[in-house]
């Protein structure tokens, strides 16, 4: 059974949105849904429509689940973005969805690289 969860979004601008979404729906339509793009500028039009081909969706989470997909298990290793077309909504959720002029910063030190 899902239930409504509240997922607060940082913006690449810095501004913090609560999104309002059924538990499990995957995070990227939930973006999508509430006007935020995971997408960097050139991917908003040209991506792989959330089949987790492209890795043009990361996200940093506060606290990310364990990895379930290929990407998402070398991103959690290497210190990249997750897909947000791989993770599913939760309540309670801290996203950032990152300035994606350069795509990949792995994070350094103890805050979020762009991604």
């Amino acid at each position: 059974m899902s239930y409504p969860a509240t997922v607060t979004v940082e913006t690449p601008d810095g501004e913090v949105r609560e999104v309002s979404a059924e538990t499990g729906t995957v995070l990227r339509d939930a973006l999508l849904d509430a006007g935020i793009s995971p997408h960097g500028r050139y991917a908003r039009r040209l991506n792989c429509g959330g089949r987790g081909l492209c890795a043009t969706c990361g996200v940093r989470l506060a606290e990310a689940p364990d990895p379930d997909h290929w990407h998402d298990d070398l991103a959690d290793r290497f210190g990249y973005p997750r897909l947000s077309c791989q993770l599913r909504v939760r309540d309670g959720m801290r996203v950032q969805v990152l300035d994606k002029r350069v795509w990949g910063g792995r994070e350094t030190g103890g805050g979020s690289g762009e991604g």
